[in-house]
């Protein structure tokens, strides 16, 4: 299966775009944990931060998924 040198290139992107900071703990991480915790305190900036790391992962969860399945019942 081929997919799409862009999407690879894109997809690479996100992942460090997702886990930076890599120490101590990555910060999607952390704010998932958070979240799974109740959110208690998460301000404004928190939610916005958590979608600036977050959004582009699930961008290319999405893309990746369309590839896949275009490929798959093609």
């Amino acid at each position: 299966m081929k997919l799409d040198k862009s999407l690879w290139t894109f997809g690479a992107l996100t992942i460090v775009l997702s886990l930076m900071p890599f120490f101590p703990e990555p910060h999607l991480w952390g704010k998932l944990k958070w979240l799974a915790g109740g959110a208690v305190g998460m301000k404004t900036i928190d939610w916005l931060d958590m979608i600036f790391h977050g959004g582009p992962l699930f961008i290319f969860l999405f893309l990746f998924g369309m590839q896949l399945g275009k490929k798959r019942f093609s």
